[in-house]
Formats: C-alpha cells, sequence, structure tokens
C-alpha cells in the first residue's frame, strides 16, 4: 500500500486503490491526521470486494509523499519506546507505530506516552 502511495504521487495521480483491511484502514486514517493524503473512504467493488479508495495531496512544489522506508519486516522486528522516538527529515516526516492504543505516528505516541513496534517512515 504504501509503495503504490508513493509511486501515484511521483506521477500525480489524484487516487489510489488499494484492497481493504483494517489495519490499512488505521494506516490510512494515521497519514490522513499527519497530512499526507487528504481522504479516505472504504467502497465495494465488482463481486463485492472492498477497497481503500485514498485520495493523495500535493503542494504547489509537489507530492507531499516523497519517500517511504518500511521499518520493522518479518525478518526483523523493531520495537522502541517513547523516549527514542526522534524527528524525521528536521520535523518534515513522520514514523507510524503500532502501539497497544492503535495506530500512532510519533508526535501522537510521544503524547499518549506510549511505545510500539515501528511500522515505518515517511517524508
Amino acid at each position: 500500500m504504501l509503495i503504490t502511495m508513493k509511486n501515484a504521487a511521483m506521477v500525480s495521480k489524484e487516487t489510489v486503490v488499494v484492497p481493504f483491511s483494517n489495519i490499512k484502514n488505521a494506516i490510512a486514517q494515521c497519514l490522513k491526521e499527519s497530512g499526507f493524503i487528504s481522504n479516505v473512504s472504504k467502497k465495494t467493488e465488482k463481486n463485492n470486494v472492498p477497497v481503500l479508495e485514498i485520495q493523495l495531496s500535493y503542494t504547489p512544489e509537489g507530492p507531499k509523499i516523497h519517500d517511504v522506508k518500511r521499518m520493522s519486516k518479518p525478518s526483523r522486528r523493531m520495537y522502541t519506546s517513547m523516549k527514542e522516538l526522534r524527528p524525521v527529515k528536521n520535523g518534515h516526516g513522520i514514523t507510524v507505530l503500532s502501539t497497544p492504543k492503535g495506530i500512532l505516528n510519533d508526535k501522537q505516541a510521544r503524547k499518549e506516552m506510549v511505545g510500539g513496534e515501528v511500522l515505518f517512515t515517511m517524508w
């Protein structure tokens, strides 16, 4: 889902359609709150297959999504505490975490005082 959004942003597409899952929906809502995407909606396509339609955000200079780096992988899980969270690209990017309080970005995790599994960074 992340690479699909990055590639679509690089060619200036308006929307991206990805298969629906609860974790993708939670990540998309987190990215919407952070301003990297402008709208998320759940729709059904042919044969009643649920999909997420994600509308990307742009600035006059270009897309808001420049790059994505996956941190935690199935071969190596990465966890962090609240104290170890650092700003990404001098505050221009975010780190997305899976915490006991749900999917949160690094600013929300510091505010809630929780750590968790580092899913990815985006800037």
